[in-house]
């Protein structure tokens, strides 16, 4: 995405990136089904099916990092806890 400032406006422009994809013909028949359905262009499906995807993939690395980072201060945690307990019953 590039700005350009053309007189006292500025203009977003989105820069695209040509891929090409090889698609088994299954997902390809029952995508075409869908879109005839649904009256979508076929860029713009497979754009958002792609933004869901990977957003669906930016969540399980950030859960997985929060379960390998927990797991790394699981026994400090417990000790710590089991001292605020023992206190706790002193008094």
């Amino acid at each position: 995405m590039i700005y350009l400032k053309y007189k006292s406006l500025w203009i977003k422009i989105n820069i695209m990136k040509t891929v090409s994809l090889k698609i088994d013909d299954s997902i390809f028949g029952e995508t075409e089904k869908i879109l005839a359905r649904i009256r979508k262009s076929s860029n713009r499906y497979i754009n958002e099916a792609i933004e869901y995807y990977n957003k669906h993939q930016r969540k399980q690395i950030i859960e997985k990092k929060i379960e390998r980072e927990s797991g790394l201060v699981k026994t400090e945690s417990m000790a710590v806890l089991k001292d605020f307990e023992e206190n706790d019953y002193v008094e």
